[in-house]
């Protein structure tokens, strides 16, 4: 009779849940221990979460880590050493750097291409500013609505219809629409909600960009991508207020993680096809990702930068890691792909989860230290992390988001002048 009543209660507690997810050894682990330990709503969504993580890593499964006794002498006792022993396995893994052999799958996502009228532009500040964090209060732009890249930490999946890709059929008309104070300098990026070079000049988009920016000298106009297509600007005279930045990792980061986004050679191509032009570009290492052979990686990287690229053309360097809001996370665990991407201690991080500070810091400065060599030449920042981390990376802080700021349009706007 009273496994009757649990198995309502056990239905109810696997609705809406992610078990069906699961292996087909691993639900029967569940239903086992559920059956036998009595487990509670919520320390059965934590071993659900716990297993689809599990899984998504490519680790050994619940079944396999623990076995379960038909009739436990003290349940609640054995309950709690076999949930702690999974934990325990689970923090484990978090806290080593990710390994990423033997460990590709991914299926492509579907996307649709949608093309709009629109009465206004999305136009704003940054939509994950914050003042818990050190942050360069940079305006953004929607050129396009999502992102048909596929990278498994983005953000982007939590603001918009991931699998729909929207532009605006009056982009152009809409950002003559834009009113600005000749007297200010503004730092505007379009690569917040999409990639700002992957779709070339469709709609219109760069045409109507490269105008903008000619109109308007006193704007910053920044173009970030993990693209290679960089047609238009080979074909048409740049303006020299357009700064063009690509994220950088390493390339198995990029094989497992940053899918249907060019590789780092072709990413490091372009930009120095651009540079070579004399087209100011700039580097984000955001995020950097702790995984086994980290060093090497971005050394590697920080080596070829300093060997093919001239930091006259360089203005900026960011620094920055992985964060996550939940339901990002949830949107990662809903997934059918392979990833490590949340094999992090998920620690908090002004409100956000992320990487404790010892790790952090043990990254930002390896890599600021690797381009030493920069050092005063190119401006270097970091991207949505507490102040304190400033000090300890760069050996100073600014004392507000404002100061950094002006410092930050200070360094860019010299760049331009000189081109």
């Amino acid at each position: 009779m009273e496994n009757i009543k649990y198995k309502d209660k056990f239905e109810k507690f696997i609705q809406n849940s992610r078990f069906k997810k699961l292996t087909k050894k691993d639900r029967e682990f569940l239903e086992k221990f559920a059956y036998s330990y009595k487990l509670s709503y919520q320390e059965l969504r934590t071993l659900i979460d716990i297993a689809v993580d599990f899984g998504m890593w490519r680790e050994k499964g619940l079944w396999e880590l623990v076995s379960l006794e038909d009739k436990p002498k003290n349940p609640k006792v054995e309950k709690k050493k076999i949930i702690d022993k999974i934990k325990k396995r689970w923090e484990e893994l978090k806290y080593s750097p990710m390994k990423f052999d033997n460990f590709k799958f991914y299926k492509p996502r579907k996307i649709s291409l949608n093309s709009v009228e629109k009465k206004e532009l999305g136009f704003g500040s940054c939509p994950v500013a914050s003042i818990r964090t050190r942050c360069c209060n940079l305006l953004t732009l929607d050129a396009v609505e999502s992102c048909g890249f596929d990278c498994s930490y983005c953000s982007i999946q939590s603001f918009y219809n991931e699998d729909k890709i929207v532009f605006d059929k009056n982009f152009k008309e809409n950002l003559q629409k834009i009113k600005l104070d000749p007297n200010e300098i503004y730092h505007i990026g379009t690569g917040q909600s999409s990639d700002s070079l992957m779709w070339g000049n469709r709609e219109g988009i760069l045409d109507a960009l490269f105008e903008f920016a000619r109109k308007n000298e006193n704007v910053i106009l920044e173009l970030k991508s993990k693209s290679d297509n960089i047609s238009y600007f080979l074909e048409n005279d740049v303006p020299r207020n357009i700064i063009c930045t690509w994220s950088l990792n390493p390339q198995t980061v990029i094989d497992h993680e940053e899918h249907l986004t060019a590789s780092l050679e072709n990413r490091l191509k372009a930009a120095k096809k651009l540079h070579d032009k004399g087209v100011l570009v700039g580097f984000h290492f955001h995020p950097m990702i702790y995984y086994e052979g980290w060093q090497e990686g971005y050394k590697d990287i920080c080596d070829r930068l300093l060997r093919d690229f001239d930091p006259k053309n360089v203005v900026m360097v960011s620094i920055g890691t992985l964060t996550f809001i939940k339901s990002v996370i949830k949107k990662i665990r809903d997934r059918d792909f392979y990833s490590k991407i949340l094999q992090i201690p998920m620690v908090d991080a002004d409100g956000k989860l992320s990487y404790p500070k010892d790790i952090k810091v043990e990254m930002f400065k390896y890599l600021y230290d690797s381009l030493s060599l920069w050092h005063g030449k190119v401006y270097f920042y970091m991207c949505m992390e507490n102040h304190s981390l400033w000090k300890e990376v760069f050996g100073f802080e600014y004392p507000t988001n404002e100061s950094f700021e002006m410092d930050m349009k200070l360094n860019y706007r010299k760049k331009i002048i000189e081109r």
